[in-house]
């Protein structure tokens, strides 16, 4: 069972605590997610975040309703925090933010997930459809990011 590797890294003209705070708010993972998922998170309101934090949600994959669970397994505010699946349609989903501060009002975004896909090695050959779906969210995900969170007079 192969694991791969998602990364994307986005720099914002803003100070590594406010981006910081956005992430650590989870209601903003709702408004970051492509429409299409139909992605809720399903645990109550306001969810205080640090290291042992469960987040249960709800989502549309390929046409599938799943539930899926998360917990923070590290917690660095304003620098990194990681969160894993305890219940998803991967046999492994670890994401770990970073947050960098390249100058005082600069900040370097990076998302890095390691993934397993089930059924291995069948799950494997469908790696590529995988892949390219998971590059599609990531993908709106930082342009998201970026129309809410960049300053508008640049």
């Amino acid at each position: 069972m192969a694991e791969h590797i998602l990364t994307r890294k986005l720099t914002l003209d803003l100070p590594r605590e406010q981006i910081f705070e956005f992430f650590a708010d989870a209601g903003n993972l709702e408004r970051i997610t492509p429409p299409q998922l139909n992605f809720h998170i399903s645990t109550p309101h306001p969810i205080k975040i640090e290291k042992g934090t469960l987040i249960d949600y709800k989502l549309k994959l390929r046409g599938f309703s799943l539930t899926w669970r998360t917990q923070i397994t590290e917690w660095n505010p304003p620098v990194s925090f990681t969160d894993a699946a305890l219940k998803s349609p991967y046999k492994q989903w670890i994401h770990r933010h970073v947050f960098t501060e390249l100058e005082k009002n600069k900040t370097l975004i990076e998302d890095e997930v390691k993934y397993r896909l089930p059924f291995a090695p069948f799950g494997d050959l469908a790696h590529f459809f995988v892949q390219k779906e998971l590059n599609s969210i990531f993908d709106f995900r930082q342009k998201k990011v970026l129309e809410m969170l960049q300053p508008k007079n640049q």
